[in-house]
Order: structure tokens, then sequence, then C-alpha cells
């Protein structure tokens, strides 16, 4: 089955073709170390995890780099009102970023670099683009790329050139979405800088954002590789500017193809501080919510669809991860003869739903249906009593299959609830009931048993199953 991806630089749908066969190499734009990540952040980390077992989900081998900016003007400005050093500030959110992909279940990249293990390599890459005449040196002595020496800006975001302003340069790390200008390469020290600084040929100071990326990915991934994922607001001025630096070093081209999600909302509106929307995992975690629900809710969209987060969202998460739970014990509980025949069918009618949603750019919205019409249909044969072990079996694995991409479902994970003896006794006493046909004296057993917060769910031949409400 092919596997193809919305391609940002075509705008449009292309079959995916790994550089290396069977090997996807691939960069993830990583957090900034200033604050605890957001879930509007975590909307991109997801998509990118997606897209990393989705990859594997085919056979392909990953290798994964993803950065961890830990010096630019943010995290400057909020160590140094901390009264922290660099270094030690940024630390801690390193740690706490690292403790939240495990609490989402998001699979760790093979290698997470930090700009300030990289400065090197990011002078070294500043050199070249001065010998090739692609940077230049302000009189404040910073570097800056000009761009009028790359005639390709602005081919990922479709910029029109024309009459545009040459010569305009612009030091900060981000910068309006319409400026098109020369961007630092190396910003000159200045008293906002406090104590981070380092040597260069061209002064002290530190590298501009732009740089560490390009820098870190030719160090892992080479001059060429495969995918470049990152949310939507990053394609320009950030990205714009990575290619450019890139390829002028280089003179070849830097990536394939790149992959953008769209932004995350919040009960309809943008997330803002301001707004009281503003969540962290941590936030969502202290209101009660688990990991494995908050990732389920941030794969509820396409990634190039806006995702609407609410709270209602999160509790519809619960519910349905909650039947996923029930109908996996349900399964575990079978215990019927038979060579799981009755099985075949619709598990690989959902097997192959499935995959063919997942290869076709991600499309989790019909990947996910096939997974509740498997749901459906095991059900109804265990509601019939024509589904044995085998087929119980055959179904389980087939959601081991889902949850390599899925990541939340959890269908080995067994959780065991102690039925109280007294509910038990009464459950027994409601099946003599019935057999009896004394429905009057089963139904008001039921009744009780419901009060004291359980369920009864029978099945054919008698038989029933005792679970909590």
């Amino acid at each position: 089955m092919e596997l193809q991806f919305f391609n940002t630089m075509d705008r449009r749908v292309e079959p995916f073709r790994s550089i290396h066969p069977g090997e996807v190499r691939m960069y993830t734009c990583g957090p900034t170390v200033y604050n605890y990540a957001h879930i509007g952040n975590f909307r991109a980390y997801m998509f990118e995890d997606l897209l990393r077992r989705t990859l594997e989900f085919f056979g392909y081998r990953v290798r994964q780099v993803m950065n961890l900016t830990d010096v630019d003007d943010k995290t400057i400005r909020d160590s140094r009102a901390a009264g922290i050093p660099l270094r030690e500030f940024t630390q801690k959110y390193k740690q706490a970023f690292f403790e939240d992909l495990k609490t989402l279940n998001i699979e760790p990249a093979e290698v997470y670099p930090a700009a300030t293990d990289h400065i090197p390599q990011m002078i070294r890459l500043i050199s070249i683009l001065m010998e090739k005449g692609f940077g230049y040196r302000a009189e404040d002595g910073s570097v800056y790329f000009s761009i009028d020496k790359f005639p390709n800006y602005g081919k990922l975001a479709k910029i029109d050139r024309e009459n545009q302003r040459s010569g305009v340069r612009i030091k900060n790390d981000e910068y309006a979405k319409d400026s098109v200008a020369d961007f630092a390469l190396w910003k000159a020290w200045d008293e906002l800088d406090g104590d981070v600084v380092w040597d260069s040929p061209w002064g002290k100071g530190r590298p501009g954002w732009h740089i560490e990326c390009s820098a870190m990915s030719s160090e892992y991934l080479g001059d060429s590789f495969d995918i470049h994922t990152g949310g939507i607001d990053n394609m320009f001025p950030h990205h714009e500017d990575e290619i450019a630096q890139s390829e002028a070093a280089s003179g070849k081209k830097w990536v394939n193809y790149w992959l953008h999600c769209a932004h995350l909302m919040v009960n309809g509106e943008k997330m803002s501080k301001s707004l009281g929307n503003f969540y962290t995992l941590r936030d969502l975690e202290a209101k009660g919510w688990s990991g494995r629900e908050i990732r389920w809710v941030l794969l509820g969209a396409h990634y190039r669809k806006k995702l609407n987060f609410t709270f209602e969202a999160l509790s519809q998460a619960r519910e349905t991860l909650g039947r996923f739970d029930e109908f996996f014990d349900r399964l575990r509980s079978i215990s019927a003869p038979g060579d799981g025949s009755e099985a075949e069918a619709p598990v690989a009618a959902a097997v192959e739903a499935f995959s063919a949603a997942m290869a076709d750019d991600l499309n989790v919205s019909e990947a996910f249906a096939a997974m509740f019409e498997l749901l459906r249909a095991g059900n109804k044969l265990a509601d019939a009593g024509t589904l044995s072990a085998a087929g119980a079996a055959k179904i389980l694995d087939a959601f081991r299959k889902f949850d390599r991409i899925a990541g939340c479902l959890e269908p080995d994970r067994v959780r065991t609830v102690e039925i109280p003896a007294e509910v038990m006794a009464m459950a027994e006493a409601r099946a003599a009931a019935r057999k009896a046909k004394n429905f009057a004296e089963s139904d008001r057993l039921r009744a009780e048993i419901a009060g004291l917060g359980y369920v009864v769910e029978d099945a054919p031949g008698g038989a029933f199953r005792v679970k909590k409400a």
C-alpha cells in the first residue's frame, strides 16, 4: 500500500518516496524551553508522533531529530527576569517536556539536540554562507543573510517578492509574517544578552534562531533529508529562512516533503492567557484528565484541519476509551471453542480500511471509523454467542495493530475491578429468577444492583457479567 502526503511545498498530495529505501529521515521543530509546553504545542507534537508511527506501521525505519531551542530571545529574556543562569533555567523546562511526552505516550525521537551544544556547527555553517557571499556583516557586528542573493526565497510560503523592499534587516528571532527581509545569522552581543555569549570570527555574540535548525539537521540527517514538519505558523519566516540558508550553503535540495499541521483552538477561539483558555498538559492533569484521554482528543481531527479543544471532547474521550476497555475485557473473557473463522472477514476489512486511510495523508477519521466498525462487529458476534476464543484473539490482535498508531487503546491492559460479594450474590439470585421466568424479581434485583453502582450484562445461555456502572 502506497503512502501519500500533502506536500506544503507543492500544495498537493504526493506519493511518498524516501531517499534511502526503507528509511525515513525526519526533522521536527521542537520546543523553545522557556516555559511549560501548552496543548497548542502538543497538537503539533502529536501530529508528528502520528506521522512517525504511521511510517513505522508501513515498515520504515525512522530517524527523527527534534531540536530543543535553549537559546533565543525568549529564553534569554525570561532567564534574566528570573535571575537564573540560562542553562539552569532551560533545564527545568527540558525535563518537563520529556515528562509530558511520556504522559502522552509520544514515541521518543532518536536525537534531541540542544542549540547551546551545537554552537560550533552553527559558526561553521555561517562561515560557509559568508564565503559564498550569502552572508554579510552589518555595522553593529551582526551577520545577516542576504535574501536578494537567494533567488528562490519565498518558494515554500509562495511569497511574491516583486516590489518588496530589499536591504531591510531584522535582528529579532521572530518577526511579522509579512516582513520579507534579511535575517540574522549571528547576533552581536548587547547588554540584553547578559552573560549569554560565545566567541566567533565576527566577534562575541550568539546565533540567530533560524540557523540553529539548519546546523543541527545537517549534523544528524545530512544536507538532504526526507521530511520536515511543524506548525503552519512556522512556515514563514522560520521554515523559509531555514531553506534559504541550508540550500545556499550546500547547493542541494534540503527537504523533499514539508508537512504542516493547523492550529489548535480552544472552545472555538484562539488560545490566549487573556481569554482564560490557555492550558498546559499539567493544567489538564490537575483537573483530573489522563494523558490517554488528552491524546485521544489531540488525535481527533485531520492534521491539516483546525482542532477545537473542549472539555466536552475530553468527557467524550473518557467515554469512548471506556467503551474500548469494556470491549477488550469482554474479548478476553470469551472461552467458546472454534477456529476463529467467524472473525476473519470483519478483521480483514477493518485492517484494510484502517491501513488505507492512514496511507492517505494520515486520514485519522476514516481510520478510526474502521476501528469502531470492528468493535461493533465483535460485539455483534459476542451477543449472538458465535464468537470463539480464537476469534476474539484475532480481533484483539487487530486492535494491537491499530494501537501501534493510536497509542492510547491499550488492548492488553487488564483492568481489575473487584465486585463486592453482596453484589455478586444479588446477580446470581437475579440469574436464577430469570431462569425461573420470575421477571418481576429479576427486574427488582437489577434495579437494586444499579443502585449500588453496578451493571449486569446478560449473555446467551444464562451467563452474565457484572461491571461498575
